[in-house]
């Protein structure tokens, strides 16, 4: 599932095609992805100018002078097609900007989602209602993570992935982001001290900053929108890389949580 970098890497890809551009066409060749396309988005979107793109956790969105939002999710294999030079059984939404840009949602499996939400109102919106801060803003602090873990026996990986603790972080950057600041995965949350945790909070910022730089981590069947794999997967330390060396040495090791492999390093992380 594309997360964090691979959606901020989209918006960024869209934008240079998108922002400031008036919509002059729009496209739905199915009903439906997830849930169905919204009834009015033809009619809201086509005339409609894209004042900025941004990003909310793992949603990317693309404002108009409407004061209507398309906030997009690409689910477990979606992704934009800029420019296609031919058509896809899968392209479901096409967006043809006044400028001659053509841009394809592109999704296999459907398990990606489109809304409209009036801008105003994204805050409370259902998805985002109670989201937690963004891990690259300054709403994420050693000290919001200190509140939300108090008392906490929850393994602080499990927290991590909370997405009302912490908006948008997945399974791949949590393992990055614990294996850089020395915890290990299955400790309490409420064990984890304050020093542990202002190392925490600069790792996660560090892991998914360098993800975003080299285009976010190939799995499947993500690209960025000009079709080019993300590489940083040559750069996981520990995820995915369960029986070779860590830097240290010793090797990596995998367990399941809550239905996820999580990799770490025994003799690193404490």
């Amino acid at each position: 599932m594309p997360e964090l970098p691979e959606v901020e890497t989209t918006v960024r890809g869209l934008a240079r095609f998108l922002e400031g551009e008036r919509i002059a066409r729009v496209v739905v060749n199915r009903p439906d992805l997830r849930r169905p396309f919204p009834p009015d988005l033809v009619q809201t979107l086509t005339g409609a100018r894209v004042t900025t793109m941004g990003r909310r956790a793992k949603y990317g969105l693309i404002h108009t002078d409407r004061d209507q939002t398309m906030v997009f999710h690409l689910g477990m294999s979606g992704r934009w097609r800029i420019e296609p030079e031919t058509p896809d059984k899968h392209d479901h939404l096409l967006l043809e900007t006044a400028g001659g840009h053509v841009l394809a949602l592109n999704d296999a499996r459907r398990f990606g989602s489109v809304d409209l939400v009036p801008t105003g109102a994204l805050d409370s919106w259902g998805p985002f209602a109670s989201l937690g801060p963004e891990p690259l803003g300054s709403g994420l602090t050693s000290g919001h993570l200190y509140t939300a873990f108090a008392g906490r026996t929850a393994p602080v990986k499990q927290m991590l992935l909370d997405q009302t603790i912490v908006a948008g972080l997945g399974n791949i950057y949590v393992c990055e982001a614990l294996f850089r600041s020395g915890i290990r995965p299955d400790k309490a949350a409420g064990r984890v001290t304050r020093p542990a945790l202002a190392r925490l909070v600069p790792a996660i910022r560090e892991v998914l900053s360098e993800s975003i730089a080299a285009g976010g981590s190939t799995i499947r069947d993500y690209a960025q929108p000009n079709g080019e794999l993300g590489y940083f997967a040559a750069s996981w330390q520990v995820y995915g890389r369960e029986g070779a060396a860590c830097a240290c040495g010793a090797p990596v090791q995998r367990f399941v949580q809550g239905g996820r492999s999580t990799f770490w390093c025994r003799k690193c992380q404490k």
